[in-house]
Parts: C-alpha cells; sequence; structure tokens
C-alpha cells in the first residue's frame, strides 16, 4: 500500500473541464495543464465534481485524459492523473471501470453511491466490489452533503485494509470524525481533505494534503502553506493561509465550478467561462466581485473579455 499511495500527497488541483460551443474546449484545456504542470501542483483529478464529469460522456472523458495526459508527457513531468468516478450502481461503475482499465491514468477517486443512501455495510461491500475490479488504485470520496450518506469511520477503517484502496478525499465537514480517523487509519493510507475552507485545520490536523477547486487560483499560496507548516513555521503558513482564506468562500458564493471558471476566463487561462446545465455561469453581481478580487489581486491578469 505504501508504494501504491506515496504520490497521494501535497496539493491536488480537481481540474475543471474548459468548453467551447457545447464541446471539449482542447485548446484551453492544453493551456490549463501546461500551467498548472509548471507549478507546485502535485497531481490532477480530472472529470470529477470540479470537471463536470457527470456531464461528460464516455468519449469525452476519454479524450480529456488522452489530451491531459500527452500534454504532461510533453513537458516531460511526473505527474499522476486520478480519474473521478460517480454513481448509485456498483454495477455501472463497475462497468466504467472496465472501459477505462487501459487509459492513461493513476488512480480513481470514486464518491459513496448517491441518493440510495445505502448502509454501512452496503457502502462496505460496494467499494469492495469496485476495489476488487478496478485496474487501477482507489481513493474514497466521503461527501454525505452531496451523496446524502456518511462513510463511518469504522466502515473506512475496514475498507482502508483492502490493498487496491489506498486513501481518501475526505469532505465528511465533522472536523472530530476526520481526526479520529487520522488517528486510527493505517500506516500508508493517504487523506487528502477536499474542504477548501478547512485546508490550513485539515493540515495541522495530520492530514497528507488536499484536492482543492481554490486552489485554480493563487496555486503558489496555497503550496506554500503546506511546505511552511511541513517546516515547522506555523505562524508563517498562518499568514500565508490569511492571505489566501477568503478565496475559499468567494469561489463557492455560487454552484462551481462556475465562479472558478469565470476567474480563469477572465485572466486568460480559459477561452470561454461556459459550463453545462443545469449549472449556469455566474450572476452579474457574483462576476463584478470577481472582477474586482481579481484586479485586487493581480491587475496585469485581467483580461479583456
Amino acid at each position: 500500500m505504501t508504494d501504491l499511495s506515496a504520490p497521494l500527497q501535497g496539493l491536488w488541483l480537481p481540474l475543471i473541464t474548459p468548453f467551447r460551443d457545447g464541446k471539449l474546449d482542447e485548446p484551453s484545456l492544453r493551456r490549463l495543464v501546461r500551467h498548472y504542470a509548471s507549478g507546485p501542483v502535485d497531481g490532477l483529478i480530472l472529470g470529477a465534481t470540479s470537471g463536470e464529469g457527470m456531464s461528460l460522456d464516455i468519449s469525452e472523458f476519454e479524450r480529456l485524459v488522452a489530451l491531459v495526459r500527452a500534454e504532461i508527457n510533453d513537458i516531460r513531468r511526473y505527474l499522476p492523473i486520478c480519474l473521478g468516478l460517480s454513481g448509485a450502481s456498483t454495477a455501472k461503475i463497475k462497468d466504467v471501470l472496465d472501459e477505462t482499465a487501459a487509459w492513461p491514468i493513476d488512480f480513481y477517486l470514486i464518491a459513496s453511491p448517491y441518493y440510495v443512501r445505502p448502509s454501512q455495510r452496503g457502502l462496505l461491500q460496494h467499494f469492495t466490489a469496485l476495489a476488487d475490479h478496478a485496474s487501477w488504485p482507489l481513493l474514497i470520496y466521503n461527501i454525505p452533503y452531496r451523496t446524502a450518506v456518511n462513510i463511518t469511520n469504522e466502515t473506512l477503517l475496514a475498507l482502508a485494509e483492502h490493498p487496491n484502496i489506498v486513501g481518501m478525499k475526505d469532505c465528511c465537514a465533522d472536523r472530530a470524525q476526520s481526526i479520529d480517523f487520522l488517528k486510527r487509519r493505517p500506516a500508508g493510507f493517504r487523506v487528502l481533505t477536499g474542504e477548501d475552507a478547512q485546508y490550513f485545520d485539515a493540515l495541522s490536523d495530520g492530514a497528507d494534503g488536499a484536492i482543492l477547486l481554490s486552489a485554480h487560483v493563487e496555486t503558489n499560496a496555497f503550496a506554500s502553506v503546506r511546505s511552511l507548516l511541513k517546516q515547522g513555521k506555523r505562524d508563517a503558513a498562518l499568514a500565508a493561509w490569511q492571505g489566501i482564506s477568503e478565496l475559499t468562500r468567494l469561489l463557492f458564493v455560487e454552484p462551481s465550478p462556475a465562479p472558478a471558471k469565470h476567474w480563469l476566463w477572465r485572466t486568460g487561462l480559459i477561452d470561454s467561462a461556459e459550463v453545462r446545465l443545469p449549472m449556469v455561469e455566474v450572476s452579474a453581481e457574483l462576476a463584478a466581485r470577481l472582477d474586482r478580487e481579481i484586479e485586487r489581486r493581480a491587475p496585469t491578469l485581467l483580461a479583456s473579455a
């Protein structure tokens, strides 16, 4: 488990999926990958919530992975890729695991089943069946405020013993539960927080890193918080965190990833802020707030769009 989970630490980016006129915007995608791969990002999550994965068909998923891997290979840097999956049917997810088995990825990030609210016994059997079937290691995604079911620590600890389940994205929104799991997890099992606003606290509590939509913006600053904490410079880390913590609220004022896409469009990293229904672009009010923050932080980056 330790060898498989070794890359699962640091700052991971749940990459947005750029669209243009209803299609995957390949030039913008390449630009994004080159930009973030040249910085302190330690891994990419593709097609998860921030990547509007539920709006992608399987051919778009495949193209997305192929383009990102090709761009990473071109810059000659090792950067692991994790494919985000979700669904309420174990059998259907197993079918997707079969379809993606030969893709150039490193991990799967799989959310607990949404809407159906299985029991803990059902969750244990669900993830065990997927881990038994998958060609790549799994990260469990616990996010009960989206799926309507919390994976308890007892269930997580049982799943953590599976050799093909190597970590988790923790969005349980219960700090006490997170701390308890961090204390009891087996050696080598990685925990990455997915709660942007709790980034500093989660790292202080012992999380191995984070998967943060907010890190699309001020990426270096987000990475420096962890680096400073690892050096024992807590005061400096807190100061760095206080300089960016407001972004973790601003970028979630309206449903994600629309605010982040607006920011990336206005700063020239993508050619359109387009999202797919049922997501909609940000309101005029929030757009103005975002533009003011861009102007305050990086006036030279404000695009003419």
